[in-house]
């Protein structure tokens, strides 16, 4: 099995070693990684209780009780584990690499615990890659979805597919790949954010990260003693100095981003099945801990919904509210310590030692998401900030942080009035997020993806983002900051107030590829005058 999972982990996992017993572990969990830990302990106490997530690999996790691999080692306690869409075999598929995301993501191990140890994960593996492909990965994702009643609210991808192993000829990252359709459709159908580990490049593990609708996950390492360089084992994110005949084979046709968010990945300390620790590096150990992420964000949610809170609904947990919420509030430049920076805690540079406010992204109103750094860097107090800000509707003037959910129709855009004046020199970040529109060609009308089915891909709606002066009709003459990619599925604005005012957000319906009407997320962080 481990011969066989070699090609579709390289550049997923650099290293992997045995090692002693250290006296301090787990750093990416405190407040030099992502600050989970705050979250954990009181007044928060989220720990992902009752909310399910998923994990999808070749391999899979070895489940107390069921697996000799874990007999001495209860730390990880799986929901269930499969293969594909069936029942896994006891001491069938185990495998150490699937063992250590899932450690990432719910190890009740006191000394190395996960970002969500109470999640319920259920977790499948493909099986063999000599029989298997991408039909039958797509039918593993799906069958994790539609797990925990079909409420699953994130699933992990720390895997991926080589292009030449792709049946389609001369094949491309135009995000048609059937696997990367799948992601998409399955985004929309079972409402669940994919987190996907990988970047482009060459000797990359490409498919799905062409997706539109998940979360591309790069990974960061150390710099003293924050996590907060892209590491330089990154595979490419950018194809600058690259020729033009790898685009398309080796990143995304046309130019579109391919990492969403940067988390911790590089020397992650964690438990192997046999309950040894490991040291681990590498994009497969980044995305789980946004996956997980989202756990503890929902289960924050979940008890707003039930406690009946104000200003919160149901569309806290729709995956493009997830997914706003979490770009929105990712980490670029460390605040100065009078908020104008929003309150960030680190500056996050590139393998190049630029930080956000040097990438095109910051300077080029067409592109949202830098090509190594995406949004940032993955926060999730700050994350979880973002999300407890509530849900506020635009009919009424919103406050200087908080989310919605809603649909805009073409030709028309949504205004947002800030209650409060913006004040000068300060940083506003807003988060515009919304899905592809991959249907299933239902062959037998089961309203399930089957081995032999295809998908369609009916496009992307063009929609516009905008940081506008309030008392302003034209966009074009009052735009203050503006993201107007013509390509992606996310638009990012991250920039400085002019002046002391009054200022709006605007969600413009551009152009029409598919349906008239478009549901969209928005997450927006502000900082008012006083």
């Amino acid at each position: 099995m481990t011969k066989k999972l070699s090609w579709i982990i390289l550049g997923l996992s650099a290293t992997c070693l045995s090692m002693p017993v250290l006296a301090a572990v787990q750093t990416s969990l405190g407040s030099s990684g992502i600050d989970a830990f705050r979250l954990h302990r009181s007044p928060y106490n989220l720990l992902g209780r009752k909310i399910a997530i998923g994990q999808v690999e070749i391999g899979r996790p070895g489940m107390f009780g069921w697996d000799k691999a874990v007999s001495k080692n209860r730390a990880v306690s799986l929901a269930a584990v499969f293969l594909r869409n069936g029942p896994a075999k006891s001491n069938n598929g185990v495998d150490p690499h699937a063992y250590n995301v899932a450690g990432v993501m719910v190890s009740q191990d006191k000394g190395l615990p996960g970002v969500a140890p109470a999640a319920r994960l259920y977790s499948s593996a493909v099986g063999s890659t000599k029989n298997m492909g991408q039909p039958e990965e797509c039918i593993s994702a799906q069958h994790i979805a539609l797990q925990n009643g079909g409420d699953v609210r994130a699933i992990n991808f720390s895997f991926g597919e080589p292009l030449n192993r792709d049946p389609r000829p001369d094949a491309v990252l135009d995000g048609n790949a059937l696997l990367t359709l799948c992601v998409d459709w399955s985004s929309r159908v079972h409402d669940v954010l994919y987190a996907i580990a990988g970047n482009q490049g060459k000797g990359g593990i490409p498919i799905p990260t062409d997706n539109f609708n998940g979360v591309n996950v790069a990974f960061s390492s150390r710099k003293g003693e924050m996590f907060n360089k892209v590491d330089v084992s990154n595979l490419a994110g950018t194809n600058q100095g690259v020729s033009g005949r790898l685009a398309g084979r080796e990143f995304n046709v046309g130019g579109r981003r391919a990492v969403s968010i940067v988390a911790p990945g590089s020397n992650i300390t964690l438990l192997n099945p046999d309950g040894k620790l490991n040291k681990v590096t590498g994009t497969s150990f980044a995305a789980p801990h946004v996956t997980a992420t989202v756990a503890l964000l929902q289960e924050f949610g979940d008890r707003q919904l039930r406690t009946k809170k104000p200003n919160w609904s149901v569309d806290s947990r729709r995956h493009q509210v997830m997914k706003a919420v979490l770009l929105n509030s990712a980490e670029k430049i460390q605040d100065s310590g009078n908020g104008l920076r929003l309150g960030m805690t680190r500056t996050l540079i590139d393998k190049q030692n630029l930080d956000w406010l040097a990438s095109d992204a910051y300077q080029n109103p067409k592109i949202p998401l830098d090509a190594q750094m995406g949004a940032g860097h993955l926060n999730a107090f700050r994350a979880y900030q973002q999300f407890s800000a509530g849900q506020w509707q635009p009919t009424a003037a919103i406050p200087a942080m908080g989310w919605d959910y809603r649909q805009v129709d073409v030709g028309k855009s949504v205004d947002y009035g800030l209650a409060k004046p913006l004040k000068q020199g300060s940083f506003v970040a807003i988060t515009l997020s919304w899905d592809r529109l991959v249907e299933l060609n239902d062959t037998n009308s089961n309203q399930q993806f089957d081995v032999g089915e295809k998908f369609s891909d009916r496009g992307l709606n063009n929609l516009d983002l905008y940081l506008v002066k309030s008392d302003a009709n034209s966009i074009e003459t009052a735009a203050v900051c503006a993201s107007i990619s013509e390509i992606d599925s996310v638009e990012h604005i991250f920039c400085p107030v002019p002046a002391n005012g009054n200022y709006k957000i605007r969600v413009q319906f551009r152009q029409r590829v598919n349906e008239a009407t478009q549901p969209y997320a928005l997450a927006w962080w502000t900082v008012p005058v006083n």
